[in-house]
């Protein structure tokens, strides 16, 4: 069993909402599904994974400036901020910190429901510490 963790994390890298998806599913059921839930922010920070037009314009609409990479099949690139881009590590970071959660990292829940009430457990105290 394979799953993807979307995440919308501030800007030290404290999780504030949490979206879970089958592995198989591309990465555009999770922008989508978190899109409504964004907070009032000047930039996103985005993996290659989230660069679709659509994506960038509903960013564009709420304000919100994207600095995602263009997908390498992309015909026309799109420029992005890089040195704002770096910090991109403090999503990574809170990743790993969920995943220093061994019922996290191991996924040993076979329910979705479950596993996303686990990670969203972990993601609570890692948010207070």
């Amino acid at each position: 069993m394979n799953t993807k963790l979307h995440a919308i994390c501030d800007s030290k890298g404290r999780p504030l909402n949490l979206f879970v998806t089958a592995g198989q599913v591309s990465d555009y059921i999770g922008a989508r599904a978190l899109l409504s839930s964004l907070p009032d922010v000047d930039w996103l920070l985005g993996d290659r994974g989230y660069d679709a037009d659509w994506f960038r314009d509903a960013l564009k609409n709420k304000g919100i400036r994207a600095c995602i990479p263009g997908r390498k099949q992309r015909k026309s690139p799109v420029k992005y901020d890089k040195r704002r881009y770096k910090r991109r590590n403090r999503i990574e970071i809170m990743f790993g910190r969920l995943k220093d959660w061994r019922r996290v990292a191991t996924r040993y829940d076979r329910c979705p429901k479950v596993f996303l009430s686990a990670i969203a457990l972990a993601a609570t105290v890692i948010y207070w510490l």
